[in-house]
């Protein structure tokens, strides 16, 4: 329940400031998050970390 709260709450931000184009940045930086997690213990790990 709390992670859908932060997430209303960061919503909400984005509403009342006018500062959509931080969600974009939010996305980017979850879906790479994601991709370091999910390729940790596979073979592509060196592959992926050649990218940064």
């Amino acid at each position: 329940m709390a992670k859908l709260r932060i997430l209303r709450e960061y919503l909400h931000f984005l509403k009342t400031h006018k500062k959509w184009w931080l969600f974009p940045v939010v996305i980017v930086l979850f879906l790479l998050g994601m991709l370091i997690i999910l390729a940790q213990g596979s073979a592509l790990a060196p592959f992926i970390y050649t990218l940064f």
